[in-house]
């Protein structure tokens, strides 16, 4: 596995760049990993610093992981099982109390069954979702869009 440096020296002697911080993880219920190391691989060659929960996260772990790193720009939770509203109900409780500040993005199969995908977008938006993707290009682009909204430079992984 490869690991990425924590800050990137500036030979010109400006400060260091640090690549924007990710935190990655599977919903609650849901044990598939395969999927996520797969993202973790992805985001990690594109220039971000990944901190990976892995399957099986519950909303409590990544408010705690956001509190260690409360710079990060955004925090990625995959569902496969067709049980994230449920999972992430939580989420609700956590953006009121002030614990969860940056954008939540949720992507995979949120339905069991596959059918009503809008009824659970509409739901998860109403427990604090800021975007739902069906696909990690999707992700890449948009974490590439927060990143430029808060002039946060990326640094590929050659």
């Amino acid at each position: 596995m490869r690991e990425r440096p924590a800050a990137i020296p500036d030979p010109g002697g400006t400060p260091a760049a640090t690549p924007p911080t990710v935190i990655l993880g599977v919903a609650a219920s849901d044990a598939h990993a395969v999927a996520n190391r797969l993202i973790d691989i992805a985001l990690t060659e594109a220039g971000y610093q990944v901190i990976n929960l892995g399957p099986c996260t519950p909303v409590a772990e990544f408010v705690a992981c956001l509190a260690e790193h409360p710079n990060a720009l955004a925090i990625a939770i995959g569902s496969l099982n067709g049980h994230a509203v449920e999972d992430l109900a939580p989420l609700r409780e956590a953006r009121d109390s002030g614990k969860l500040h940056c954008p939540v993005i949720v992507g995979g199969n949120l339905t069991v069954g596959g059918t009503g995908r809008a009824d659970a977008i509409a739901a998860l938006g109403e427990l604090g979702v800021d975007h739902v993707l069906d696909d990690v290009s999707e992700l890449i682009a948009a974490l590439g869009q927060l990143a430029a909204e808060r002039g946060t430079a990326l640094i590929p992984v050659a």
